[in-house]
């Protein structure tokens, strides 16, 4: 099991890769994902729970209300649109679309600004 640490290093990684303007706009929802999947991760660790898999995150977070309190649905509602309605028509589809990117930003905000003071 991962630990608080591990899971919050690749968040700050991944959100890093994220904000690269450089990076194609399918690389920096991809790492948007990844960074708002360690975030989620990172704050399920300090309550002793590993969601371990991406697919696990809103069965976890429902059964752990610990985690986030009454902002659960909000949290996984905002990764889960991330993950399956935004992601893969720019990953695996023939989408490159800037605005998938600016409601990817807005998502990933939502996640964060629920987590708090996380360090």
């Amino acid at each position: 099991m991962s630990d608080f640490k591990t899971h919050f290093e690749k968040y700050e990684m991944f959100k890093t890769d994220a904000s690269n303007e450089t990076n194609s706009v399918p690389l920096r929802i991809e790492a948007y994902f990844y960074a708002a999947f360690h975030l989620i991760e990172a704050m399920a660790a300090k309550t002793a729970i590993h969601i371990e898999k991406h697919q696990k995150v809103r069965t976890m977070l429902e059964k752990s209300p610990q985690i986030f309190g009454d902002k659960t649905e909000q949290v996984w509602r905002a990764f889960h649109e991330i993950e399956n309605q935004i992601r893969p028509g720019q990953i695996y589809g023939g989408q490159i679309n800037g605005k998938k990117l600016e409601r990817t930003i807005e998502l990933f905000q939502i996640i964060e600004n629920n987590c708090g003071n996380i360090k």
